[in-house]
């Protein structure tokens, strides 16, 4: 093992420094290397957005830092901690919110933030006082004494986030913490984090949603196949695309390889198409209205019949399809995010807040 822990004097030397930071880590699980070697600095203060897909290492990125993992090799300081020599002090630093609700569904609401403020070592008065005021905070007073199994996905997932920040932690993780929600539960759990943040915790989001790490972080890091492949903010990544991205839709799925044929000669790279909704994209750089021309052209001597053509400003989807020649996501989360959206515009025109 080649763990390199940090000196004895870090932690006051880093009192000041960034409150995550991380250098060199690998870790393998038998011939399965999950992380090759990633560095990540996040400032104290700030959201970091971990993007990548399934598999890519976010979540093993994520037990390390919260202790739950030991690396093979490199090195991980939290609020000037080191990960494996002062994993009791990063404890007492931190919060986390998994994938999945770490909660106890036959408890009460109240009970599952009592308990958990006791597990902190808070006195039965504190405990009390500190979950009422979680429950407040994160609109629950009202299912406070239900049990949390007859809560609804949203609900749970505010109790979980709740219950990670019991300890008043100054990093919290939240690893894919929207993931399974409706998109209404998910822009409240965006709301709640961006007040976490404006009272000063430090987090380190890990998501494969790139809107979200679009709307909420500060900084984004890529990862893919265990490796950081890309650094910056929103702007500056999507400034790697060069350019606007032409995108159309093919109604008739049989006709899509006649349109790629179509529109070979007018993008700066390969077309991307998805196959669910049979929309094709392409980034043309700079030629903005005469690759719209030219696109047009082509089709219709085709004889390709689409809907929707036109030129928008790139996305992260974008961004992430460019990097790694793949999208985020698999086509099933895709088309389940894309009904959910289409859902949300549903209830939004019917005069249904979300």
């Amino acid at each position: 093992m080649n763990w390199r822990p940090a000196q004895e004097g870090v932690v006051a030397q880093l009192s000041s420094g960034p409150a995550i930071l991380v250098e060199g880590l690998t870790k393998s699980f038998g011939d399965v290397h999950a992380l090759r070697g990633i560095d990540l600095s996040v400032p104290r203060g700030t959201v970091l957005g971990v993007l990548g897909p399934n598999g890519a290492g976010k979540t093993t990125a994520v037990r390390i830092l919260t202790t739950l993992l030991q690396p093979d090799s490199g090195r991980a300081l939290v609020e000037g901690y080191d990960v494996v020599r002062h994993a009791a002090a990063v404890r007492r630093s931190i919060g986390l919110s998994g994938q999945s609700a770490a909660i106890q569904e036959e408890l009460t609401g109240r009970e599952n933030l009592e308990i958990v403020g006791r597990l902190y070592h808070l006195s039965w008065p504190r405990a009390r006082s500190r979950a009422g005021d979680l429950l407040a905070e994160f609109g629950l007073l009202d299912a406070a004494d239900r049990a949390a199994k007859t809560y609804s996905g949203g609900m749970q997932r505010r109790l979980d986030l709740a219950a990670s920040l019991v300890g008043e932690p100054k990093v919290l993780f939240l690893d894919e913490p929207t993931t399974g929600l409706d998109p209404r539960s998910r822009l409240g759990m965006w709301d709640i984090i961006r007040t976490l943040v404006a009272g000063g915790t430090t987090l380190l989001l890990s998501t494969q949603y790139l809107d979200e790490a679009d709307e909420l972080a500060d900084e984004i890091v890529v990862i893919d196949h265990g490796l950081v492949i890309a650094v910056g903010t929103a702007e500056e990544l999507k400034s790697k695309v060069g350019g606007d991205v032409l995108d159309f839709t093919v109604p008739d799925r049989g006709r899509v390889t006649a349109a790629v044929a179509a529109i070979a000669q007018v993008g700066e790279g390969e077309p991307h198409v998805d196959a669910e909704t049979g929309v094709i994209s392409v980034g043309v750089g700079g030629r903005g209205s005469d690759a719209l021309i030219q696109a047009v052209r082509g089709l219709d001597g085709a004889g390709v019949q689409i809907h929707g053509l036109a030129l928008r400003r790139p996305s992260l989807d974008d961004v992430f399809l460019a990097l790694t020649g793949h999208a985020a996501e698999d086509e099933g989360q895709q088309a389940g995010r894309r009904r959910g959206r289409r859902r949300a515009g549903r209830k939004e025109a019917a005069g249904v807040a979300s």
